[in-house]
């Protein structure tokens, strides 16, 4: 890539932010507050999706196609993007999600 200053100031946000949540406290919070975002997500998409009963085939798809693909790449074999915090982040906040939904699921079926 070119080094302009948009990129250049895109790598400074970036090298902060990981400096910033290098410590274990911090980045156990924002472990904690991505579970309980993709936990509130997962329960607004359900309970908003159900309504429009036409709209659960095609939300189901988009919310598969999340999954899988946020699974495939933070599980994948490159060891490069397992050091990623927003990666790890984004993970976390895919398992609230997914938990969120098998609750939601738990609920209905009681």
């Amino acid at each position: 890539m070119q080094k302009t200053r948009l990129n250049t100031l895109f790598d400074n946000i970036q090298i902060r932010l990981n400096q910033l949540f290098t410590n274990p406290w911090r980045r156990i919070s924002l472990s904690l507050m991505s579970l309980l975002l993709g936990f509130f997500i997962g329960q607004a998409v359900s309970t908003t999706a159900g309504q429009e009963a036409y709209w659960d085939i095609t939300i189901a798809g988009f919310l598969i196609l999340f999954t899988e693909t946020i699974s495939r790449v933070a599980y994948s074999q490159i060891q490069q993007l397992k050091k990623k915090l927003w990666l790890e982040i984004l993970n976390i906040f895919k398992i609230g999600f997914v938990y969120s939904l098998y609750f939601e699921a738990l609920k209905l079926a009681s």
